[in-house]
């Protein structure tokens, strides 16, 4: 359960069940609690019932079981264009034979405003998102980037109080989608709309997001602000999805002093914080992040472990130094160092040693 209770969320799904055979569930006994004005992002790999969430509380899926409430009240059986949410999806969705003023009048023709009204709602809708000389344009004439604008100024035109997004960002480049990232967050919270965005870029959740719910098998993983899902992970998924991360196999030997002393594969001894192992004898993913992984032995804090490493590759990736390094029998671990003036640059073929301390390194489900 989120920690908002369900009685107060502003969007709520309460034990809901979705499955398209009749026989196998994609979504598993959903419960999540938003309040208004959060910004919260879906966030999981493809098939792992994201985007069935989002369309269920859109009204384009009917949920198997369970209860979705906005506002406190069941929309189940409300049809999508009553339920007064904005959408934003990845191909954009605009009429080419319309105007992008005429784009932006349909939702509220089809809520009956009257002429002045909407010409007001239009120009402030447009203003919002810096497209305000291109109402007469045709979205044929709009680079990639503008149009993903005016589908914003789409969903936002009416006012809703909750806008939902799937991909929207997909088609964009680089430059571009990190760009309208800062955009889409800083508007969300200057107008205190509510958001769920569905993404598979775990970059883009954690950037614009008060709280991210990483999805894998029909179920959250887990539901925390990007920070804590990024530093404190609750099982060896997230862990791997969110970010880089470096693992180490292992057997939980003991457990003592709020820490599990794990032997790696390679026979080495190492303290780690217990997440989800709580027994001796179990087998262990040991979760280390690459930026806590320290190679300069006078920097290294008292208590931290060191192990031996060989340096196998130097990538320079500008701002930073990415090494990979062979450890505890591994060929795949990574370690992250900032490009500075006085920062080592590793050669292929070094023998060198690393450390981090016990508490940046998680004893996680193998």
């Amino acid at each position: 359960m989120a920690e908002t209770d369900t009685q107060e969320a502003f969007v709520a799904f309460e034990r809901v069940q979705k499955s398209y055979d009749g026989e196998t569930l994609v979504v598993k006994d959903l419960n999540l609690a938003m309040p208004r004005g959060e910004f919260l992002t879906m966030l999981g790999p493809s098939g792992s019932g994201k985007t069935t969430c989002l369309m269920m509380l859109a009204g384009f899926e009917t949920a198997t079981h369970g209860e979705i409430k906005l506002g406190g009240q069941p929309i189940n059986n409300i049809p999508p264009h009553k339920r007064g949410i904005g959408m934003v999806f990845q191909n954009y969705a605009l009429f080419p034979h319309m105007t992008v003023a005429e784009n932006l009048a349909f939702p509220l023709e089809v809520r009956s405003l009257p002429k002045s009204e909407r010409e007001e709602k239009i120009r402030r809708a447009l203003d919002m998102v810096q497209m305000g000389e291109f109402g007469g344009r045709r979205p044929a004439q709009l680079s990639g980037g503008q149009q993903q604008r005016i589908a914003l100024a789409r969903a936002l035109v009416f006012e809703p109080e909750l806008v939902l997004m799937d991909e929207p960002l997909g088609a964009l480049d680089k430059q571009l989608r990190e760009h309208m990232q800062f955009e889409i967050t800083n508007l969300a919270h200057q107008l205190g709309i509510t958001v769920v965005y569905v993404t598979h870029d775990q970059t883009e959740a954690l950037t614009m997001s008060d709280r991210v719910a990483v999805f894998d098998d029909g179920r959250i993983q887990q539901l925390a602000a990007p920070d804590v899902l990024y530093e404190t992970p609750e099982n060896s998924f997230v862990a791997q999805f969110i970010g880089e991360n470096n693992t180490l196999l292992g057997t939980v030997k003991e457990i003592r002093n709020e820490y599990a002393v794990v032997e790696l594969d390679d026979g080495e001894l190492i303290d780690c914080k217990p997440v989800n192992v709580s027994q001796p004898g179990e087998r262990t993913l040991v979760s280390i992040r690459p930026e806590r992984v320290e190679i300069n032995a006078e920097r290294l804090q008292e208590g931290a472990h060191t192990l031996k490493a060989e340096v196998l590759e130097f990538i320079y990736m500008g701002d930073i130094f990415r090494t990979r390094l062979r450890v505890a029998g591994k060929d795949d671990f990574i370690i992250k160092t900032r490009n500075a003036p006085d920062q080592r640059r590793l050669r292929p073929g070094e023998k060198i040693e690393i450390g981090w301390l016990p508490d940046d390194c998680r004893a996680l489900d193998a």
